[in-house]
């Protein structure tokens, strides 16, 4: 399952890559916002990271005006590698390399088309693992604010 997440102003591209995803079968859970009242990202980028953190969604999906404000709230959640993508090339390169659990997406930077094909493209690739695996370790030892050596 996907968690989902904006707040007002990526709420409308939100709604329409949930559609789309679910049109493909795949299933999501919204965390808000569900209105375009003015609203605050952290609220929504946390929320979707402890639920990736804590296992209850495999993967999650945020969005913002830039996707910025909205992946540093969640990349502040321990376990969480979220990017901003604004193209395909990334999102893909992200979850190969990085293994990437959150793509953020900037509704005020791609369009509905664009969105789509980051989406598919995260969404199609496979962490590699091996020289990749022990960057992760790395991440996690700093995430614990242990030494890395």
């Amino acid at each position: 399952m996907i968690a989902f997440g904006s707040d007002h102003v990526g709420l409308e591209l939100k709604n329409k890559i949930m559609v789309y995803l679910g049109s493909k079968g795949i299933a999501y859970r919204d965390f808000g916002c569900y209105n375009d009242i003015r609203t605050d990202y952290p609220e929504y980028g946390y929320a979707v990271a402890q639920s990736v953190s804590r296992g209850e969604c495999e993967l999650g999906i945020l969005f913002c005006g830039t996707g910025v404000g909205i992946s540093l709230a969640a990349n502040k959640v321990i376990g969480i590698r979220a990017v901003v993508c604004s193209e395909p090339y990334t999102a893909r390169l992200s979850r190969q390399h990085n293994n990437t659990n959150i793509l953020a997406i900037g509704s005020r930077v791609v369009g509905l088309d664009l969105a789509k094909m980051i989406v598919d493209s995260w969404l199609d690739a496979k962490f590699e693992g091996g020289r990749h695996q022990v960057r992760i370790d790395m991440i996690e030892k700093i995430e614990k604010n242990c030494p890395l050596s």
